[in-house]
C-alpha cells in the first residue's frame, strides 16, 4: 500500500527580514516559534557575513538570557542550529504552547517576538492576550501554492496509482491540493485512509469535509506512522470480515 505525503514546499521568498527586530534583545522578553519556516527565514537572513558575525559575536549570547518558547521537536533542532536554547517543545500545538508560556511569562512584561506565517492561527496570540502577555508578531514568510503542485499530482496518481493513505501536514495543505485530489480520485476518494500530522491540521481537514483517520499522537515521524498502520490494519480487519 502507497501513502501520499503532502507537505507543503519550502519558500525562497520568505517575507521581510527579521534581523531587525533581532537586533534589539533588549526590547523584547523572549521569543516564540510554532512553525519551522520562521526559522529557515532567520536562518536565511544570518547567511549574510556581516549579520552572522554580529549574531556569533553578541546578539546569540544576549537573546539565551531570554526563552525561546517553540512547538514540537522539528522547530526546536532549528532553533538549536541557530544557537539558542528551546523551551516547550513537547507542547505539540499552538494551544498547550499558550499555556506553557502562560504558565511561566507575568502579564504587562516586556513583549515577547512572534516570527510567524502571514497566516498564522490567532489561538497563541489570544490566549496570551487574555492572560496580559504582550506578544508583537513578524510576519517573515507567505505560504503560497506551488506551481508545480497539480502536475505533480497528476504524475503521482498515473505513475504509482491509487493511495491507501493520504497525510496532510498543515492546513495550506488541506486548501492547496484537496481540490485536485478530489478531481484525480473520483468516487474512489471515499476509500482512502486520510491522517492529520497535528490537532490543527486535522481541523481544517474536518471543515473542508474530509473524514480524519488518524491524527498523530505527536509531531514526529514515528507517531504519524504508527498512527497511519493501525488506521490501515482496521481498514484490513474490515475487509477481511
Amino acid at each position: 500500500m502507497k501513502v501520499l505525503l503532502l507537505k507543503d514546499p519550502k519558500d525562497k521568498d520568505s517575507g521581510p527580514d527579521p534581523y531587525i527586530k533581532l537586533s534589539h534583545p533588549e526590547c523584547y522578553g523572549g521569543l516564540v516559534f510554532t512553525s519551522p519556516r520562521a526559522l529557515e527565514a532567520i536562518k536565511l537572513c544570518l547567511k549574510e557575513n556581516s549579520k552572522n558575525e554580529a549574531w556569533s559575536k553578541s546578539l546569540k549570547q544576549r537573546w539565551n538570557t531570554k526563552p525561546a518558547y517553540v512547538v514540537g521537536k522539528a522547530t526546536a533542532s532549528l532553533v538549536e542550529e541557530i544557537g539558542l536554547t528551546p523551551q516547550g517543545e513537547k507542547s505539540g500545538n499552538a494551544e498547550k504552547l499558550a499555556e506553557y508560556i502562560c504558565s511561566r511569562e507575568k502579564p504587562n512584561s516586556s513583549a515577547l517576538l512572534f516570527p510567524c506565517g502571514a497566516l498564522k492561527r490567532e489561538v497563541l496570540p489570544t490566549v496570551l492576550r487574555e492572560k496580559g502577555i504582550p506578544l508583537e508578531s513578524l510576519t517573515v514568510y507567505q505560504t503560497t501554492q506551488h506551481a508545480d503542485l497539480q502536475e505533480s499530482l497528476s504524475s503521482y496518481f498515473s505513475q504509482q496509482g491509487f493511495p491507501a493513505s493520504i497525510v496532510f501536514f498543515s492546513p495550506s495543505g488541506v486548501r492547496f491540493c484537496l481540490q485536485h485530489i478530489q478531481k484525480l480520485s473520483g468516487d474512489l476518494i471515499y476509500h482512502i485512509k486520510f491522517a492529520a500530522i497535528g490537532p490543527t491540521t486535522a481541523e481544517a481537514m474536518e471543515a473542508a469535509g474530509i473524514p480524519v483517520s488518524c491524527t498523530a499522537e505527536s509531531p514526529t515521524p514515528q507517531d504519524l506512522a504508527a498512527g497511519i498502520q493501525k488506521a490501515l490494519h482496521l481498514q484490513n480487519c474490515c475487509l477481511a470480515k
